[in-house]
């Protein structure tokens, strides 16, 4: 799993953890108590701040992302055999790992 993988995975995991935050916001909403009351005005401003890192971190990835594809668009633009040559390479090697199935 490579940098980029990694990066995705943690931030689908994080979307998880804030949604189950929210849920369990949401389903303990009906509770009292001073303390609780405290506790969860904590948690929604956690919650907050964790939405807005999580954003942050897509638009970086967004952004590395569509940087990857251009610097892959300008190789393929300036070395188009060798690009045909290394797709078909890649091509055979995973046809012949499928044909020995």
């Amino acid at each position: 799993m490579n940098a980029a993988e990694s990066k995705e995975k943690l931030v689908a995991d994080f979307k998880v953890v804030i949604a189950d935050a929210e849920e369990l916001l949401q389903a303990t909403a009906s509770e009292a108590g001073e303390k609780f009351s405290a506790t969860r005005v904590k948690l929604e401003k956690k919650i907050t701040e964790a939405k807005a890192k999580l954003r942050e971190a897509e638009g970086m990835l967004l952004d590395k992302g569509k940087e990857a594809a251009k610097v892959a668009d300008g190789y393929v633009h300036e070395n188009p055999w060798r690009s045909v040559g290394i797709a078909a390479g890649i091509g055979l090697v995973i046809g012949m790992l499928i044909g020995r199935r």
